[in-house]
């Protein structure tokens, strides 16, 4: 049986593509009755657009291969809490819970600066479980950023 350290595991493997794009390492897959049916990473800087977060990828994906826009059997794994957009995509999609590997103190919107997934103002609440392969996650965008810190930008 496939289980939350599993699916995490595929998430990660979608953050190390964002990783080797030089994108913010962020990996995001939706599990539906056990079937990964969106799975995605950070591609804002190469299609330069700044909502192609793998949370966002990975909800059009699912909702097109359900062929509605209701995700309400859906299970998100995100290597990242996500941010105010990602959660409120998950809101708005109904996805039924989400598991995060670490949290993101500068703009994560479940628990770190805002408190959207669980607002009881919203008509929707995703249920949240967090710290599956943590170490792990942290790890690679210590590694990222710790890279940009050392390498000179182009684009400054």
């Amino acid at each position: 049986m496939k289980n939350h350290e599993y699916y995490m595991r595929e998430a990660l493997k979608e953050a190390v593509k964002a990783f080797d794009a030089d994108e913010v390492p962020v990996g995001a897959i939706i599990v539906h009755k056990g079937e990964i049916i969106g799975r995605a990473h950070n591609q804002i800087k190469m299609l330069k657009d700044p909502t192609a977060h793998a949370e966002i990828i990975a909800i059009t994906q699912a909702a097109n291969f359900l062929q509605n826009e209701r995700l309400t059997d859906c299970t998100m794994y995100s290597t990242l809490e996500p941010c105010s957009m990602c959660a409120g995509a998950m809101v708005l999609s109904r996805i039924e819970s989400l598991i995060y590997a670490a949290k993101d103190p500068k703009t994560g919107a479940h628990e770190s600066v805002f408190k959207i997934l669980n607002n009881k103002k919203l008509n929707h609440r995703v249920k949240v479980k967090k710290g599956i392969l943590e170490k792990e996650v942290r790890s690679l965008i210590k590694e990222f950023f710790k890279i940009k810190r050392n390498t000179p930008s182009l684009n400054n």
